[in-house]
């Protein structure tokens, strides 16, 4: 469906550029978004590849059993089937760190990782409330730094790129309670298919 929408759009903007005389500003955008989303993405690797590494490290010099015990009063909470210093439990405390730190791309493989090692303790086919829990709480992506949004900012002219910071706090304190607590009403229901 998405391909078709994409078509679409693409065939009104080729038809407006033509009946209205604008086919060489049409060429123009499409060779300069092109070559931005090549610099963009380029700008975000270098960034990504960075904040990847350093987990990396983080992981094998111990840092993420530190942060596993550092969390662990609100993890219990959140994922009492998860065993204290478990594989699932590390996973999950490494995507919460990456997130806090404004690293969705980069907290991604790690928010993989997690859920693979949920999965190995869920026999069934269904989300059991732990997967369910780690989905709402790696949605809501509660971040101290909003490195990627600031890097973007800064990247397009931006004189203050983390000057959002206090919005980005209250949105994702907001999405994350709103998310936990509705996870919490609705844990363990059976619902009817």
């Amino acid at each position: 469906m998405l391909n078709y929408i994409w078509a679409v759009l693409i065939l009104i903007s080729v038809l407006c550029a033509f009946f209205t005389g604008r086919v060489p500003q049409l060429s123009a955008a499409v060779m300069n978004g092109a070559s931005n989303a090549v610099d963009l993405t380029i700008t975000m690797m270098g960034m990504m590849c960075a904040w990847t590494g350093l987990m990396k490290i983080a992981d094998a010099g111990g840092i993420t059993r530190i942060l596993s015990n550092l969390l662990h009063p609100l993890t219990k909470h959140l994922f009492p089937d998860c065993e204290k210093g478990g594989p699932a439990l590390k996973a999950i405390c490494m995507n919460i760190t990456a997130n806090l730190l404004g690293l969705g791309n980069a907290a991604t493989p790690l928010g993989i990782a997690a859920m693979k090692e949920l999965k190995k303790r869920n026999p069934t086919q269904t989300a059991d409330n732990s997967m369910a829990m780690f989905v709402v709480i790696n949605t809501a992506s509660l971040q101290i730094i909003p490195t990627y949004m600031g890097t973007l900012r800064a990247k397009y002219g931006s004189p203050n790129p983390f000057d959002i910071v206090p919005a980005v706090w209250f949105t994702s304190v907001c999405a994350l309670a709103a998310g936990i607590i509705v996870a919490k009403v609705l844990e363990g229901r059976k619902f009817e298919k």
